[in-house]
């Protein structure tokens, strides 16, 4: 029996010249098996797999879950570039640069506000997007029109 037949009395099948194999698990196709594959298990149930033999704390450890977020949660975006930011704690940053030297010297800054004026621009923004896109939208339709006109005019249905 040639390796051909074999493969595909195994279950295996030809696509285009590209040999398949459904995965055992989950009946996937798997594409490029070798032609001496008995069986296959697929990228999914092998992630799967994988994934059973994991505790749950190394589980939360690799996708994040439930893990402390770090202080740069209560710092505003852009935080690094002010010329001065002082946390909660007291911490003062240049830049984003801390200067231990400042540390409790000066008021926190006020983080609530920052954020307030960071939503306030970005609707700012987006209203004015949103002007802009209407604005194009009526030339499109404006153009649109004169082509019709045009059109109707080259096929001679002008003024009916």
């Amino acid at each position: 029996m040639s390796l051909e037949e074999t493969f595909k009395k195994n279950g295996g099948y030809f696509i285009d010249g590209v040999s398949y194999m459904d995965c055992k698990e989950t009946g996937q196709p798997v594409a490029n098996v070798s032609l001496k594959a008995v069986s296959v298990v697929g990228s999914n149930a092998l992630t799967r797999k994988c994934l059973a033999l994991l505790s749950e704390t190394e589980k939360n450890r690799l996708f994040g879950i439930g893990l402390r977020r770090s202080s740069d949660s209560v710092r505003p975006r852009g935080w690094k570039w002010m010329k001065e930011f002082v946390d909660a704690k007291g911490n003062v940053y240049h830049k984003g640069v801390e200067q231990p030297k400042l540390k409790g010297t000066r008021p926190a800054t006020d983080v609530a506000a920052i954020k307030k004026r960071q939503v306030a621009n970005k609707e700012k923004r987006r209203k004015a997007e949103n002007k802009k896109l209407l604005k194009m939208a009526a030339e499109k339709k404006a153009l649109k029109k004169a082509i019709d006109k045009q059109k109707d005019f080259l096929d001679h249905k002008a003024g009916k």
